[in-house]
């Protein structure tokens, strides 16, 4: 049985040193940025810049894993501005870029250029009306099938499925040389990822597909409530902490 791959999410330096250290194979400077750390509704409203920014704080704190930028919504509409924002997130440090969706003209130009690629297949969460499981009938799901072997020949180098029936991860990974990268999209896939926020309880999405795996939010709010029951008793700062 082959080694499964390990992907997490990271969007600054702290937590990408910790992901880092726990030997991850891969990084993920995700998009999910934009609800987890800067507060929007949605993918949709993160720029190229604030992308940029945190995937320069994520390879401050990398040593060992590959790392991933993942290129937002508008970055990449034709092959020009696509080879241009993807040569912007090869200077801050990071090793491939990831785009939504089949688009062969854009992948094929980044590949030529000695660009690394990411794939992803299935909820295209920068184009999505509605977050819904993906591929359940046969002709969505073949189409599926169908545009992940096309990527794979066109050389990119994982494919992220994400919201799709389990059968039918199994089936694309059976299918193609590249690896795949299940978020929601069951077992057999060559690896999984997950959203470092979610699996440590300090966001608040809620969906199947996530495993709580601890509870910072509970640790900070208590951190700080005894901090400020400490100032306001007059117990900190004591003379230990005092010069």
């Amino acid at each position: 049985m082959k080694k499964k791959l390990i992907m997490m999410t990271a969007y600054d330096y702290p937590t990408a040193k910790i992901v880092d250290e726990v030997g991850v194979d891969y990084i993920l400077i995700g998009d999910s940025l934009a609800m987890v750390v800067l507060g929007y509704k949605d993918t949709k409203s993160v720029t190229l810049a604030e992308m940029l920014h945190h995937t320069r704080a994520v390879t401050r704190g990398v040593r060992r894993s590959t790392t991933i930028g993942d290129m937002p919504i508008n970055s990449y509409e034709t092959p020009t501005s696509a080879l241009k924002n993807a040569r912007l997130f090869l200077t801050t440090g990071c090793d491939m870029v990831k785009i939504e969706g089949y688009k062969p003209n854009i992948i094929k130009t980044l590949i030529k250029n000695g660009i690394k690629v990411v794939g992803h297949l299935g909820l295209l969460p920068q184009t999505a009306d509605v977050y819904r499981v993906q591929g359940k009938d046969e002709e969505s799901g073949n189409k599926i099938l169908s545009e992940a072997k096309l990527m794979d020949k066109l050389g990119i180098n994982l494919l992220i499925l994400e919201c799709i029936p389990a059968r039918l991860a199994k089936r694309i990974t059976e299918s193609i040389k590249t690896p795949t990268i299940g978020i929601g999209a069951g077992i057999n896939c060559s690896g999984q990822v997950l959203v470092l926020h979610d699996i440590i309880g300090l966001s608040d999405f809620q969906g199947k597909m996530i495993k709580r795996y601890g509870n910072v939010t509970q640790e900070i709010r208590n951190a700080v409530t005894n901090f400020k029951q400490d100032v306001l008793k007059g117990k900190f700062p004591d003379k230990e902490h005092s010069f």
